[in-house]
């Protein structure tokens, strides 16, 4: 118990110092938060096997999966606030097209570059793991994106409709992946199971809306007992503790294996408070600002969990650099022909597919299932590439497209401690 307190204070400590040195040359908190993980972990200051000292093993990294969890659900919660009826009358259809084609475009582009590197080399990857890592391509880290739109108070049509997007990507990616995953297991065992391939993932999208929207009804009945500011508050935070432990519960009907999407039960759960809750706005700010030492710790443990060893197998490298450039170029083109069919502005379309690049927790989760297949393991080897590039650069990467797009202040004009003067409504027309 003792050395996870000390390594949780050392992990908080070492990610607030490195956000100072990377302030200094203009990088996100986010980048520097992982940079702390990266020292902190196993393959830099934990090899050194000093308790308390960094992270030892990865082991002891998951053993605090528990913190990423919870900050994962409370990021989710918080998006979920973007689904206010209001935005949704105003940019909900675009929202929808422009999610679920970005990610499908995304899975295309990688599928024909790794299906064609097969082709060229068979020895390297199958045809299964090809379109495995094109529904894992899908996936966008929404902690990312978050915590750089809070960092810089970004605010305007382009922060509106990115922060949409990415709750949305979450379901598409899901049912992208269940399906290419079933494809790849067919074509290695010979046979299609349905149940897996259809059935399961629509349930768990089901039964995770179905669940939110339960636990955002009983939270606003139950903080209605409550006047006082700070016991509204812990209500609020109770809940979504409640919603992040049920959402990681599995259990069986007859044949049909049945779970939750952690990141669709808490984003439900926000959106249907947020939407019955008159005090629903000054509520959530409260979590947020409660939720800070959370959010640093998770991007420092997820940056201790990146293992560096794939870097020094030079197949994983090449199939990595297909990936991410093939993933980037997806991303892009899908973002900015769906923009342009839904005729959103120029600077939406332009800069809408850069800050979609992020990739962590979800794009993880998605390479551990994929390790049943017989080239599970360069599977995952190559998606902890990409989360290590993505993670590193898309944070910058995001920073900049709201800074070009007019909704990021320039640093040099304003204060991480002063809000951005509010922008009045403005039409993405």
């Amino acid at each position: 118990m003792e050395i996870y307190l000390i390594l949780l204070a050392v992990a908080l400590v070492g990610g607030l110092m490195m956000s100072r040195l990377t302030k200094l040359i203009n990088l996100p908190a986010v980048t520097a938060y992982l940079v702390a993980g990266l020292l902190l972990g196993p393959y830099c200051i934990g090899a050194l096997k000093l308790p308390g000292l960094g992270f030892n093993t990865l082991e002891q990294v998951e053993g605090l999966s528990v913190i990423t969890q919870t900050a994962l659900g409370f990021i989710a919660f918080t998006i979920g606030n973007e689904f206010r009826l209001s935005q949704l009358k105003s940019m909900g259809a675009r929202a929808i097209i422009v999610g679920i084609f970005q990610a499908v475009i995304a899975t295309v582009v990688v599928d024909a570059a790794l299906i064609g590197l097969h082709l060229a080399a068979p020895h390297i990857l199958s045809v299964p793991a090809a379109i495995t890592l094109g529904a894992i391509a899908s996936a966008t880290a929404p902690a990312a994106t978050l915590m750089v739109v809070r960092q810089y108070k970004a605010e305007g049509p382009l922060t509106r409709l990115l922060l949409l997007v990415v709750a949305i990507d979450d379901a598409v990616g899901l049912v992208l992946f269940s399906v290419s995953f079933g494809i790849a297991n067919a074509l290695e065992n010979g046979s299609v199971n349905v149940m897996g391939v259809v059935v399961e993932p629509i349930l768990e999208i089901i039964l995770s809306l179905a669940l939110g929207a339960l636990i955002g009804l009983l939270l606003n009945i139950v903080e209605q007992f409550f006047h006082s500011r700070s016991k509204r508050m812990a209500i609020s935070v109770a809940f979504v503790m409640l919603a992040v432990g049920l959402s990681c519960m599995e259990f069986r009907i007859g044949t049909v294996n049945c779970g939750f999407s952690l990141l669709l039960v808490c984003m439900m759960a926000g959106t249907i408070f947020c939407n019955i809750c008159d005090t629903s706005e000054e509520l959530m700010a409260r979590v947020e600002s409660w939720t800070v030492p959370l959010n640093i710790l998770f991007f420092v443990i997820s940056g201790a969990e990146l293992d560096l060893k794939i870097l020094a197998n030079p197949m994983t490298l090449l199939v990595g650099v297909i990936y991410i450039i093939a993933r980037s170029a997806g991303k892009y083109l899908g973002a900015y022909g769906s923009c342009k069919a839904t005729h959103c502005s120029e600077s939406i379309t332009k800069h809408l597919g850069v800050t979609l690049l992020p990739q962590a927790g979800v794009a993880l989760g998605m390479a551990l299932t994929a390790t049943s297949l017989q080239d599970g393991a360069i599977v995952r080897n190559v998606v902890l590439f990409g989360v290590l590039v993505y993670e590193l650069i898309g944070p910058t990467l995001t920073k900049r497209s709201l800074l070009l797009a007019g909704e990021i202040k320039p640093e040099n004009r304003t204060s991480a401690r002063t809000l951005n003067t509010p922008k009045p409504p403005v039409n993405i027309q």
